[in-house]
């Protein structure tokens, strides 16, 4: 029985194993996701607590005839491991290999991509009803953990599911995570479910509904899987107050019972609900005592679970740290995540404000809308959120927060290239997204000091304010012990030779590529000065009044697409002062960019000081031109 998996070229070739097979391609999976996510990194803690539900989903059912949903998606890997895509396994989330989620050009069986939690049930319900519009047979199944429903969309889809088609399943995968232990009712609720001695008769139920569609062997395995069928749950649980039929909680690590049951569910016409409870982690030890860690991470070591010490604090801990000293000095300061405490690092700022710390599930839209609430009552509301997640809150931004000029201060992580993750993570929107919206300031800071000093100002400040910055290490910059307010609006000057040439402005993150670049104009006889933004909004008009006056051609450089980004800024600043130099742009193209190396794809796409020179080449031709003019 040895090399199972290495005979899987498609689902076809799993339906053909024995349960004994089964069992074995299982414990294979599992070996091969901890030694190949132990190189690339990668959700290793999600995937091993679906193996059994995707190997049962896949014997079941016939895609990429039949769709699968995952929400989130970034628990697919099985699903890619049975689908085809087991020699390239290794290339997961590497430059030019297989996406960490789910993705509809990489595979037939990938029928809907995702990267943000709580999509699944829309999605899937639509893809339902399209079946039914057009007289279709095949089977649509969601598959969503349980954090899934923390996050209002899933709410808004079950709402509609009973009424919106005659057949549709989604699986519960209930493991009581999302990256942080999940809070709130749902959470509790679930937790009740699972916890309850409701057992009167569940022998009898559970054996009788599965002697119906397998016979008495499958009755047998039903009469032995006493922990993990905990019971029938009746008509006035959540789920059936939707009109979706509920059953469970099931053992979600039980092949022949997930098989067997999924055989049922596949012949029901009516929208029904499993409830499967798994284990996050399952099979590798590391991954089971330290959950959180193990959601998603770089690599690691397969036999201990032990990764490197970065050594260097990373941008959210600096963020955590800092926001730490403000709430000691200010009492009126809060912090907010949307079930993300890790990846924000506000798991280090909660020891020391339990009472001030909130973190409201995958719910990023009320998170903005709870925070503007607080804001009324005077306090000051830190929304810790990735750029990528924060784009769905962009209504409560503009309504609740903007409109009322609420202090809400919206902290940006992965503002920027968010690598490995790819497109559904990079976060590469919200200046465009946000500088548009009246009353809010936009900062970007050049280091981890200058983060500290732009919270310090977002505190003191009396309406919404923004700040991006990147995923991972900043330049090593030392954090002063106490904070300094920034002027609204002001940029810092880096280097003025006097007679400037060329003004080159990096914001953030692509400050060290200006310099660099300011060094590869001189070596070519161009003076040229270097401006630390800082605002994206408001961009400092004096600044640019000033160098737009003196240099012959401007150059911007932004970890952002260039379509209403910074650049864009700029240039219309510029107009409405009415001084006509030329600006090139630096930044990301009008594309989604997939995922890899940072470094890789800002040479690949041209976000580069080499590149920056080679777009600017035609003007400063015309720059040379006209020094050799004056001379002759």
């Amino acid at each position: 029985m040895d090399g199972i998996l290495k005979t899987i070229k498609s689902p076809a070739d799993v339906k053909k194993l024995s349960s004994v097979e089964l069992e074995h391609l299982a414990e294979e999976i599992r070996e091969r996701l901890i030694t190949s996510v132990a190189k690339t990194g990668g959700h290793i803690g999600p995937n091993l607590g679906v193996v059994e539900l995707t190997i049962a989903l896949h014997y079941v059912f016939d895609t990429p005839t039949d769709s699968f949903v995952f929400d989130v998606s970034h628990q697919a890997y099985v699903h890619k491991l049975l689908t085809g895509r087991e020699e390239s396994f290794a290339s997961i989330r590497q430059p030019n290999g297989l996406n960490g989620f789910m993705l509809r050009t990489e595979s037939e069986h990938d029928s809907y991509g995702a990267g943000h939690a709580g999509t699944a049930l829309s999605a899937a319900l639509g893809m339902a009803v399209a079946r039914d519009l057009a007289g279709g047979s095949e089977h649509i199944v969601a598959l969503a953990g349980d954090a899934a429903f923390t996050n209002g969309i899933s709410f808004e889809a079950l709402n509609n599911i009973a009424a919106q088609t005659r057949r549709m399943i989604i699986v519960l995968n209930d493991n009581a995570w999302s990256i942080d232990k999940n809070v709130g009712a749902i959470a509790e609720y679930f937790h009740k479910i699972t916890a309850t001695n409701t057992f009167s008769n569940l022998h009898d139920k559970a054996a009788g509904l599965i002697e119906k569609f397998g016979g008495k062997a499958a009755r047998h395995v039903a009469r032995k899987a006493e922990e993990a069928a905990k019971g029938l749950i009746g008509p006035g649980m959540l789920f059936e107050e939707f009109g979706l039929s509920y059953y469970g909680p099931i053992d979600g690590h039980n092949l022949p019972l997930l098989i067997e049951t999924f055989k049922f569910l596949k012949q029901q016409n009516k929208p029904v609900v499993l409830h499967a409870i798994t284990q996050k982690g399952r099979g590798f030890q590391p991954a089971l005592e330290k959950q959180k860690k193990f959601h998603g991470l770089g690599p690691y070591d397969p036999e201990s679970g032990e990764t490197k010490s970065a050594g260097q604090k990373t941008y959210s801990e600096i963020f955590a740290e800092s926001l730490t000293k403000l709430a000691t000095a200010n009492e009126k300061v809060v912090a907010i995540t949307a079930a993300m405490p890790n990846g924000t690092a506000l798991d280090l700022f909660r020891p020391h404000h339990p009472s001030r710390y909130f973190d409201v599930g995958i719910a990023e839209e009320h998170a903005v809308i709870f925070a503007a609430g607080m804001a009324t009552k005077g306090y000051k509301p830190f929304c810790a959120i990735y750029s990528t997640f924060l784009q769905r809150a962009f209504d409560p931004i503009v309504h609740d927060v903007c409109l009322q000029n609420l202090p809400v201060v919206f902290c940006m992580d992965r503002g920027g290239l968010s690598g490995d993750d790819g497109p559904t993570h990079h976060g590469l929107f919200d200046i465009s997204y946000l500088r548009s919206v009246p009353n809010l300031v936009h900062m970007v800071p050049k280091d981890e000091d200058e983060l500290q000093d732009m919270m310090y100002t977002a505190m003191l400040h009396e309406g919404p304010s923004a700040i991006r910055y990147p995923r991972g290490n900043g330049p090593g910059a030392k954090v002063k012990s106490q904070p300094v307010a920034l002027e609204i609006g002001k940029a810092e000057i880096i280097s003025d030779p006097g007679h400037v040439d060329v003004a080159v402005l990096g914001l953030g993150a692509m400050l060290p590529e200006a310099v660099r670049l300011k060094e590869m104009l001189e070596r070519e006889g161009f003076s040229a000065a270097v401006i630390n933004p800082r605002f994206a909004k408001p961009v400092d008009s004096n600044c640019l009044a000033d160098f737009g006056s003196r240099a012959g051609l401007m150059i911007t450089l932004e970890d952002h697409v260039l379509a209403g980004g910074f650049g864009s800024a700029v240039m219309e600043a510029l107009n409405q002062l009415e001084i006509n130099v030329p600006v090139v742009r630096i930044g990301w193209p009008d594309a989604f960019i997939e995922h890899g190396k940072v470094e890789d794809l800002r040479a690949k796409y041209g976000v580069t000081a080499e590149a920056a020179l080679e777009k600017a080449r035609p003007y400063l031709n015309r720059l040379m031109e006209q020094v050799l003019a004056k001379h002759s």
